[in-house]
């Protein structure tokens, strides 16, 4: 599975360490992903989502619902 949130599309950025001698090598900047289950009483089920931080604070100030909506109008969601 790839590391990639399913609500917002974060996903791994690249860049570089620079040391003190100012030798640049390539790095990952990982996102911060958490596997999550949420109940959606509309559909009455529960969902399972890997979310990034941000995406979960998201969720708790829109509602699940309303960010699910949002995502599968966009195209991240099915």
């Amino acid at each position: 599975m790839s590391k990639v949130c399913e609500i917002t599309g974060k996903r791994a950025m690249f860049g570089n360490n620079v040391s003190f001698s100012v030798n640049k090598t390539r790095r990952r900047f990982n996102v911060n992903l958490s596997k999550k289950r949420f109940y959606i009483p509309e559909e009455d089920r529960w969902v399972t989502l890997k979310v990034s931080a941000k995406a979960l604070k998201t969720i708790n100030k829109k509602g699940i619902s309303a960010v699910l909506k949002e995502a599968r109008a966009q195209g991240m969601l099915k």
